[in-house]
């Protein structure tokens, strides 16, 4: 039997990442990132996912940017149902999810954010089996893929005919606004049920700051004491890399990136085309913390360092700051890299070196997926 595969794509899902907004969430902070010179990235992304697809499924999907261009953009054949409204919005997506639960689908595959995800627990509930295209700004939900060629290789077992454990994903969503002013307020929104390996699906993310507090400032005080004069330095997100900025005691985005120059604040919450600028023709470094549970390096909630970023930057130029009972929890799966170029992340993989105290380094396997597959 062919297998039915449904596709959504919602076009403006983190756009505001690369420019430093933090979501995509409302009209206006769409037009916010477009102002500052955003372009959407996911039609091309998701066409990834698809031009991994096994030949033979059936694909249906929604008009133009929902998921008609994807497929044109990886030569793949698809019924068209239904056209969405330019700009679309979160009513298209419910619309359009509801047409192909009724033409019939076996999987549901969109590409977005936790924002998408919450309109399809409410338009799909239980009824199908949903996988995500890991597309936005902030992925806190158990609902994707580790990355697009991930979506393609469960895709691709489920139509062999293997047999997939059925996972009770978690949806969560967070406030934006809260989050721009760097505060994390991430709630349950319900569940959808997604065909699992915990190697390709990732992990709902997690903490644990207060087992954790004497690790985390012992990782920043080597930072602080190996911090090389007339270096830039680009300080990722995260609360472990806040800890370095106290320490240094300066003013810190929590949930952005910042630069440092020979212990002087020289850049706060900054794009990607104001980092790439700054790194160029100088020395500079990344200080990246590591999201627990899920295990990402990049490609969540750090969309701020773009591919241009890291290549300006070098593989040996990315201090990874991770405590052993972070690391812990990963339970022996690798670091994860997605950063929107395929290339890019397999260059990345392989071991790196991650500070997980004063004077602790260990190596940790970094990869494009959970099963190190290149």
């Amino acid at each position: 039997m062919t297998l039915r595969i449904g596709l959504l794509v919602n076009p403006l899902a983190g756009v505001g990442g690369s420019v430093a907004l933090k979501g995509s969430d409302g009209a206006d902070t769409v037009a916010e990132a477009f102002r500052r010179g955003a372009s959407p990235q996911i039609p091309a992304r998701a066409a990834r996912a698809l031009a991994n697809l096994p030949a033979d499924v059936t694909l249906l999907t929604w008009g133009g940017a929902m998921g008609e261009d994807s497929a044109s953009m990886a030569g793949r054949e698809a019924r068209v149902l239904g056209q969405a409204n330019s700009p679309s919005d979160a009513g298209d997506t419910r619309r359009a999810a509801a047409e192909l639960l009724a033409a019939g689908i076996d999987l549901l595959l969109f590409a977005g954010g936790d924002g998408t995800a919450r309109d399809l627990v409410d338009a799909v509930a239980y009824r199908v089996p949903v996988l995500g295209i890991p597309a936005g700004c902030k992925m806190h939900s158990a609902v994707y893929a580790v990355n697009p060629e991930a979506a393609a290789e469960l895709v691709g077992r489920l139509s062999r005919g293997e047999v997939l454990p059925v996972l009770t994903a978690e949806v969560r969503d967070i406030d934006e606004q809260a989050f721009r002013e760097g505060v994390v307020r991430a709630r349950h929104y319900g569940e959808l049920r997604v065909p699992g390996d915990p190697a390709l699906v990732q992990q709902v993310k997690c903490g644990g700051r207060e087992l954790e507090d004497l690790q985390v400032t012992e990782i920043a005080a080597h930072v602080v004491d190996h911090m090389q004069a007339d270096t830039l330095y680009l300080m990722g997100s995260g609360s472990t890399v806040a800890e370095v900025m106290a320490q240094l005691g300066l003013d810190n985005t929590l949930l952005g990136v910042d630069a440092v120059l020979n212990n002087q604040l020289v850049g706060q919450d900054l794009t990607a085309a104001q980092m790439l600028e700054l790194v160029r023709d100088r020395p500079a470094r990344a200080v990246l913390s590591v999201i627990g549970g899920q295990g990402h390096l990049f490609g969540r909630g750090n969309q701020q360092f773009s591919p241009e970023v890291i290549r300006a930057l070098g593989r040996d130029n990315l201090m990874v700051l991770a405590s052993r009972l972070k690391l812990g929890t990963l339970a022996g799966r690798p670091l994860l890299v997605d950063t929107g170029d395929a290339a890019l992340d397999r260059e990345l993989a392989g071991l790196i070196t991650v500070v997980a105290g004063y004077e602790d380094e260990v190596f940790y396997r970094l990869a494009t997926t959970a099963a190190n597959q290149p």
